[in-house]
């Protein structure tokens, strides 16, 4: 019973699998893109109700623009409409919706629209949605370690003084507790650059699932694996 439950605080999501799902509904792949966005509307309002404190989605990885043009153009539009969409189950949800990343890269409407999201919803008290968008690993380390080289630079911080507390303060979570547990969906069993700082300790969960199909149910499964594991820490 989901009551019974013991929810981990931050829960992190590679939502993976629109295409394929596409291809086997014998859709375009901007179809499948649209199911997933759809999906990801009841998946955040299910996930606030279960009291997941920090739930946080791997929208477009900084490796995403290497796709077709159309396939890129596609989901910027889709973004665009769905800011709107996640604002009113962000509201209705009392939900804080916060994105990590270098947006820059993004069109200017689009940035705004990010801006309008976080500042609409900034004074909700319930669960923080966290989207990563032209989000890597790897890129969010290197940013994070320009910005501590630059203290060290100015003389506000001495080599020695570094510590994980100091590169985690640097990172773009940088506040947020890490996740437990990260579910990655559609059968693929990789981090794909995703929160790799972050993701040291958690629970990892994969499943079959395509995203547009992932659940209330399938999330509540990977809750209760996660329930069911033995979370020790240093080897005790």
């Amino acid at each position: 019973m989901e009551k019974d439950l013991i929810m981990p605080r931050h829960v992190a999501v590679i939502l993976d699998g629109n295409g394929r799902w596409a291809k086997e509904h014998h859709v375009p792949r901007k179809l499948g893109h649209k199911a997933g966005c759809e999906n990801l509307e009841q998946i955040v309002e299910d996930a606030a109700r279960l009291g997941i404190e920090y739930f946080t989605i791997y929208g477009f990885s900084t490796e995403n623009w290497k796709r077709s043009a159309e396939e890129v153009g596609a989901l910027m539009q889709l973004f665009r409409y769905y800011i709107g969409r996640l604002r009113d189950v962000a509201m209705a949800n009392n939900v804080r919706v916060l994105s990590i990343g270098e947006r820059s890269r993004f069109d200017a409407d689009l940035i705004d629209g990010l801006n309008m999201l976080e500042e609409v919803t900034s004074g909700n008290t319930g669960m923080t949605f966290v989207l990563a968008l032209n989000y890597g690993g790897r890129d969010e380390i290197t940013r994070a370690v320009r910005r501590v080289a630059a203290n060290v630079a100015g003389g506000e911080l001495a080599p020695e003084e570094i510590t994980e507390d100091t590169i985690s303060a640097a990172l773009d979570t940088a506040g947020m507790p890490d996740p437990d547990l990260m579910i990655r969906t559609s059968g693929e069993q990789r981090l794909s650059n995703y929160l790799l700082w972050q993701l040291a300790y958690a629970e990892l969960y994969f499943t079959d699932v395509y995203w547009p199909d992932f659940h209330k149910e399938h999330l509540v499964k990977a809750i209760e694996a996660y329930n069911a594991r033995n979370r020790r820490f240093g080897g005790r």
